[in-house]
């Protein structure tokens, strides 16, 4: 049958329409919308990702934690048998040099090998607070730039498989300083960078309960670290043995880790981020479809409101009003500060967070000084930690943050005033070190959910900013410990058992947040509280 001019016409006008008909099914989503959709919030591929990625926590807990047993005082024994002055001696202050030695040698440990006792004993906390000193650096923010979250995390690594290394053969006491100082630079930033790229992948449900259980690796490394520490006793060889595992992370494990979705598509990348998507679709057992494509979130709200636009005309026509957009509502620390309801609570969270992160790191690295078996002491306040994470968050949604957050601080420090008034000698170091391992297990508590009760307490507009003073709060906590612990005796528990129930205190001035609207602006903040 011969064609005529019109079969043509329409055999030419098809494509055009299918093609018309393809762009028309075409659906942008945002991330969050499409793991929802179609790939799954937290299958098998977010589950085998959050794992290997959380790992890294688990390599900043050995360079963090490390410390308390190159720091530590090693053994020591008299001399002199006839001297009846060394016999009798509480510390080596008290006797002749030459009427004592180390049991293990000097190279045993820092203090022993430079001599960081009496007079110098300061020194032992100044190391340590510089370390934490450098981790409120600058590396916790490369992952916003252009090396990405899994290039950053390389970077961290590194640097502290680096540093690590280099710390082991430091000639004298003020090169071991840099070396910490530049090892704590690299460390702070090992956390952030590792968290950001296991949580991103992660569907918004499921996100909240992903971030809170990366305290466990940070646990179980220190438990880990234990266990290294009692196979390689002296500071030198427990550095190196401490470092390998970020050599082995950053060249067994990374290259297997994928880059965030989300970071490449705010970088234009969008191929690269669909790759990423269907590749978590088709592991979790889920389909993508072809039509569906990555946008941005301001993107896929320009789509919604040009599909909403007639929607909108006819609303306008009926109530003669017209929709406007709004303008962008933006904050700063300043603007917190100046709100008499937010200031308050800025100035309860920084003192709030500020004794907890003391009296946390200062239990951890008061081991040192209860006189029991440090390695077994370490492994149990570890091993405290964990059912802490666990329980808090049962108890999160059913009793509130408020009850919480008074109930574990004072728990807490409860335990270390017990633990002020126990003695160093029989039974009673043993019942101190229970004190210490009880009181850091109500402070874990505190910490798991300290992050997500500051978050609630502050407008959108703010929140980051808010949040960002917390953070510098726990660092400054983290910077004092050292030298609490440096005091010894009861001091250090009495220091930790104020800090605990003065938190505790200050908690009952902030209100309970449990069922409360996440206010996005200050006047909705404000008139929710009328």
């Amino acid at each position: 049958m011969p064609r005529t001019p019109f079969s043509d016409s329409d055999e030419l006008r098809t494509p055009l329409v299918a093609t018309a008909a393809k762009e028309a099914e075409t659906e942008k989503l945002c991330i969050d919308e499409m793991l929802r959709k179609y790939c799954g919030e937290f299958g098998k591929w977010q589950l085998r990702h959050f794992i290997f990625t959380s790992l890294a926590w688990a390599l900043e807990a050995f360079h963090t934690m490390v410390m308390i047993f190159a720091d530590r005082e090693p053994e020591w024994r008299c001399t002199a048998a006839t001297s009846a002055t060394c016999g009798m001696a509480r510390s080596t202050c008290e006797i002749r040099p030459d009427d004592w030695e180390w049991v293990s040698g000097r190279g045993v440990a820092t203090v022993s090998e430079w001599g960081l006792i009496c007079g110098d004993k300061f020194k032992v906390g100044l190391v340590q607070s510089l370390f934490f000193t450098g981790c409120a650096g600058i590396f916790g923010h490369l992952s916003d730039s252009f090396l990405g979250r899994k290039g950053s995390l390389m970077v961290v690594c590194a640097l502290n498989a680096i540093f690590g290394c280099l710390t082991a053969f430091s000639p004298n006491y003020w090169i071991y300083v840099i070396f910490r100082l530049l090892t704590g630079f690299s460390t702070g930033g090992v956390g952030l960078c590792a968290f950001v790229l296991a949580t991103e992948p992660i569907g918004p449900a499921k996100r909240g309960i992903a971030g809170m259980s990366t305290f466990y690796f940070f646990s179980i490394g220190i438990a880990i670290l234990s266990a290294v520490a009692y196979v390689f006793q002296t500071w030198r060889a427990l550095y190196i043995a401490s470092s390998i595992p970020s050599i082995l992370f950053v060249f067994l494990v990374i290259p297997f880790l994928s880059e965030s979705p989300r970071w490449y598509l705010v970088r234009g990348r969008v191929t690269e981020a669909m790759k990423i998507m269907s590749i978590i679709a088709s592991t979790n057992g889920k389909h993508l479809p072809s039509g569906v494509l990555l946008a941005l979130d301001e993107e896929v709200e320009v789509e919604a409101e040009a599909k909403t636009e007639a929607l909108t005309l006819t609303y306008k026509n009926n109530n003669n009003k017209s929709l406007k957009n709004k303008n962008a509502v933006g904050g700063s620390i300043v603007d917190v500060l100046r709100s008499p309801v937010t200031r308050i609570r800025l100035i309860l969270m920084v003192a709030i967070n500020f004794f907890c992160s003391v009296v946390y790191y200062g239990l951890s690295l008061n081991v040192v000084n209860l006189d029991t078996n440090l390695y077994m002491n370490v492994a149990l306040n570890a091993v405290a930690e964990m059912p802490a994470f666990g329980i808090t968050a049962i108890l999160l949604d059913k009793f509130g943050r408020k009850p919480l957050a008074i109930g574990t601080m004072w728990f807490s420090g409860l335990f270390c005033l017990l633990g002020s008034l126990m003695g160093n000698v029989g039974v009673w170091k043993l019942v101190r070190m229970v004190c210490g391992i009880l009181g850091i297990f109500g402070m874990a508590g505190t910490y798991n959910l300290l992050f997500i009760y500051a978050a609630e307490l502050f407008p959108t507009v703010v929140r980051n900013a808010a949040l960002g003073c917390a953070t510098q709060a726990v660092q400054m906590g983290a910077i004092l410990s050292p030298v609490v612990v440096v005091l010894g005796g009861w001091l250090p528990f009495a220091v930790f058992a104020v800090c605990g129930i003065v938190g505790g205190m200050f908690a009952f001035y902030l209100p309970e947040t449990l069922n409360q609207p996440l206010y996005d602006t200050f006047s909705g903040l404000e008139a929710g509280l009328v």
